[in-house]
């Protein structure tokens, strides 16, 4: 079996399983959007889903609240977000 061949395994093979994962566009924004949220989790924040925190790890359960599409997040572009480092009013 070549490289090219195989599979992950983890459920997400790019936009053919957009349908399993909303809004997520990439394994990246899935990495970044599940760890902000296990994140959340750890300094406290409750489960969105019912999950027996002695029996699964806030990781899995970040990741299956991205999978059911309860975990709200939005999209920012380079041209909404200006980055350049200038005030609105010119001064730096």
């Amino acid at each position: 079996m070549s490289v090219a061949d195989k599979t992950t395994g983890n459920g997400f093979n790019g936009a053919a399983n957009e349908e399993q994962w909303p809004g997520i566009d990439s394994r990246y924004r899935l990495i970044v959007v599940a760890a902000l949220r296990s994140k959340q989790l750890l300094r406290g924040a409750h489960p969105r889903i019912a999950a027996d925190p002695l029996k699964r790890r806030n990781t899995s359960i970040a990741l299956e609240e991205v999978k059911r599409g309860l975990v709200p997040f939005s999209n920012t572009s380079k041209e909404e977000n200006d980055g350049n480092g200038i005030e609105p009013n010119g001064s730096q």
